[in-house]
């Protein structure tokens, strides 16, 4: 299935980035402060596992980051694998100081 259609909704009021997908809900939970946007959490339900719901969610977060020009710390577990599989993301990264 392709999520090109399916826009990110950016729930402000609870720190979530949603994508409704078959009428469910998939999230990343996330802090900003400042210019730095923590992804926390990634969660897909059950029924939408295996689907590649999260790493549509990823990136989709990942383009409303680099749009928004806001830098990344990537706490989730997901996420962080994520960047390990597409290297070019890490542009988007927050230098932590002293790097």
């Amino acid at each position: 299935m392709k999520y090109e259609e399916i826009p990110l909704v950016n729930n402000e009021a609870i720190h979530n980035f949603e994508l409704i997908v078959e009428g469910h809900r998939a999230f990343i939970d996330y802090k900003k402060k400042d210019d730095k946007i923590y992804l926390i959490h990634t969660e897909v339900p059950v029924e939408l596992e295996g689907k590649g719901v999260a790493s549509a969610i990823v990136e989709k977060a990942f383009n409303y980051i680099e749009e928004n020009n806001l830098k990344l710390v990537p706490l989730c577990v997901y996420v962080a694998s994520y960047l390990k599989r597409h290297p070019e993301w890490s542009r988007i990264l927050a230098i932590a100081p002293g790097h």
